[in-house]
């Protein structure tokens, strides 16, 4: 076995890769959609937004859809269309990007965080429903970095409390839950389209209901210039002004690319999957590592596999930090990131800053006399230390077995010679950051 990059070996990863990494694959028809909105002056129009909602809709089958400006106003709009406000509180998992969570804050309401399943990153199904109490208001669900969460589970324990649930779709455009796509089993979703996403349009998100009341709140609340579309005789009244004082309005230049995209990915998604798929393939048996996707055959797919992770097993690789491991890889000439989300309910956010001057924590602001929500380290084990066992492998976009074989070399070479790098490891466990930034 060659010796290894990083200790003075030839790197494995030897074949310039071109274009096998670049995102979002551009197109003439893309460029002239967003020309002709430019020479057009429709930039802040809302035309060609409402042809993409209206092909987004009927792709995911759902009777309403609504074009923002980012995935974090989605999530936001979607909480206000749900009626979550003063006091209520929303269970979220405590590994995902903080837009899953922060912005019931602004509504009064607040965030009470569970853990995670270790396999799967996503929401532990076994962990929420000791959660629920009298104020919760909604479950919101995030689809984690491409793979589907266990909606069976969840719808039941929200159908037995009545509660809501939203689905934040952010990474998985497209992927599977047995046989049907994510963001069409809860009461509402929400989906990040900006440049890093696998359905990639520029600055945007989408929010998709079936719940004629909870689309035309979030119209009210962040979308001023489209009141008129408003049809509820109770919500009439409220039109005119928005009433978050937000404007989540969808720029059309990235609606244009939008349009091009969605007719695009679903053959772009296929080819990602195959390739994803044959990498996963050649690092079946590996010992230590293991590429984090669903069970074959089960209907369950990754769509396309944003910020797809690897899952670690030090003590398969004689207790080798993922850090190490990391460090290995990359000497190799492959892409290797270690950890993934840090864990959101120990930041000072959830626990002691004071966002609008209250007076207390806004946390718990909100919250009856004597409820402190407020999850201390120690409280959610598997996510506060998840950055130990994951890591983030090549996300490529064509399929091309001879870059895919080098690359899945690289971090079979590092895994079968993980004792060469036992000497060096420092052992440091700090990992990953709040923002999950797809690589390669």
């Amino acid at each position: 076995m060659e010796k290894l990059a990083l200790l003075g070996g030839p790197k494995t990863v030897k074949v310039d890769p071109g274009d096998m990494f670049n995102w979002p694959i551009i197109t003439k028809e893309m460029e002239d959609g967003v020309l002709k909105v430019l020479r057009e002056g429709k930039m802040s129009g809302n035309d060609v937004t409402k042809e993409f909602e209206k092909e987004y809709a009927k792709w995911h089958g759902m009777k309403y859809a609504l074009g923002h400006s980012t995935g974090t106003g989605a999530l936001h709009g979607a909480m206000f269309g749900l009626g979550i406000g003063h006091g209520d509180e929303i269970i979220c998992p405590s590994i995902t990007y903080w837009a899953s969570a922060m912005p019931v804050y602004s509504l009064g309401g607040t965030v009470i965080f569970c853990d995670i399943d270790k396999d799967t990153l996503n929401i532990d199904p076994n962990d929420i429903e000791h959660r629920i109490t009298e104020r919760t208001k909604a479950i919101l669900v995030v689809h984690y970095a491409g793979m589907p969460a266990d909606m069976d589970p969840i719808m039941e324990i929200a159908r037995k409390h009545n509660i809501k649930v939203i689905e934040d779709v952010s990474h998985a455009h497209g992927a599977l839950y047995k046989g049907k796509l994510t963001g069409t089993f809860g009461d509402v979703s929400a989906f990040s389209l900006m440049s890093g996403k696998s359905l990639a349009v520029g600055e945007a998100g989408i929010m998709l209901t079936n719940d004629q009341r909870v689309h035309e709140r979030a119209l009210l609340f962040g979308h001023y210039a489209r009141h008129n579309e408003v049809q509820l005789e109770d919500l009439k009244p409220l039109t005119g002004l928005p009433l978050g004082g937000y404007k989540y309005r969808m720029h059309q230049l990235s609606s244009a690319v939008a349009l091009v995209q969605i007719k695009n990915y679903s053959k772009q998604m296929k080819e990602i999957d195959k390739a994803m798929n044959y990498f996963a393939d050649l690092l079946e048996g590996v010992l230590g590592i293991k590429v984090r996707r669903p069970e074959k055959d089960s209907g369950t797919t990754m769509g396309g596999w944003y910020s797809a992770r690897g899952l670690y097993r030090p003590e398969e690789l004689g207790g080798l930090s993922v850090k190490r491991f990391c460090e290995a890889v990359n000497a190799e000439g492959a892409t290797c990131s270690p950890g993934a989300n840090k864990a959101l309910h120990p930041h000072p956010i959830f626990n002691e800053i004071d966002v609008y001057n209250q007076g207390k924590p806004t946390c718990i602001a909100n919250s009856p006399e004597g409820v402190d929500v407020r999850q201390p380290v120690g409280s959610l084990p598997v996510s506060e230390n998840i950055h130990k066992y994951t890591f983030g492998i090549p996300w490529f976009k064509h399929y091309r077995p001879n870059i895919i074989e080098e690359h899945a070399n690289a971090i079979k070479k590092v895994a079968e010679n993980y004792k060469e790098l036992l000497s060096g490891d420092t052992k440091e466990e700090d990992a990953g950051g709040f923002g999950l930034t797809a690589r390669l």
